[in-house]
């Protein structure tokens, strides 16, 4: 199950991801805030669907668009055992980010 792809999110690159998080800013001192594990580098909801392969999107609305990603955030949370969000940067890019718990 490990290496496998919910849409275009790689289980395995996010549980690296989080794992190299956590290592690089030690158990006690995570941040409460998210964590970007990647970015996607846009905020276009096109680019949005073709990166993450969202092609079954059915309201391709940013309101849609947000209740997938929503959705798909819940998943692959649930399959990696930790928290992820997907969320815009202040340039308006979205990412995906890593929501630690208390350890």
């Amino acid at each position: 199950m490990d290496d496998a792809k919910i849409y275009n999110v790689c289980l395995m690159r996010v549980k690296h991801q989080i794992g190299k998080a956590i290592e690089r800013l030690g158990y006690g001192s995570l941040p409460e805030a998210g964590i970007i594990l990647e970015s996607y580098n846009t905020g276009d909801l096109e680019e949005i669907v073709d990166i993450l392969e969202l092609y079954d999107i059915e309201n391709r609305t940013p309101e849609g668009l947000a209740e997938k990603l929503e959705d798909l955030a819940y998943t692959v949370s649930v399959l990696v055992r930790e928290k992820v969000v997907f969320d815009y940067d202040e340039k308006g890019n979205l990412g995906l980010q890593f929501i630690p718990r208390e350890r």
